[in-house]
């Protein structure tokens, strides 16, 4: 069974940064598709950024281009994301998610972000 444990999470004051971790446990082979998505009270779970392919490539919603970074380890199996000059709106639960192939199949229990003003 495999599991995404998620760490970094906390309290931060706004134009900080904070660092996610997620790391695979259990039978794990290496994921095609990584990607972080997040939950505000209130309001649906929205995609961050994903990282896929052989390559790497990434991709990112509007409002963290340029903020947030998404990367992973050599096997595949480990994805961070770097969260750079956070503003209060970016306070959610962060949720990390993994596909074998496309289909996101994998889903941690998240981790709390709470940016301060």
């Amino acid at each position: 069974q495999v599991q995404l444990v998620e760490s970094g999470g906390g309290l931060v004051q706004a134009g900080g940064s904070l660092r996610l971790s997620c790391a695979a446990s259990g039978r794990t082979f290496s994921f095609n598709v990584m990607g972080w998505f997040r939950q505000a009270p209130g309001k649906e779970r929205e995609f961050v950024a994903s990282i896929r392919g052989s390559a790497g490539s990434t991709y990112y919603a509007d409002s963290v281009k340029g903020r947030f970074t998404i990367s992973r380890d050599n096997a595949k199996t480990t994805v961070f994301l770097q969260m750079d000059s956070l503003k209060p709106e970016d306070t959610a639960v962060y949720y990390c998610a993994a596909a074998p192939q496309i289909t996101y199949t994998y889903w941690g229990q998240g981790t709390q972000v709470t940016v301060s003003s």
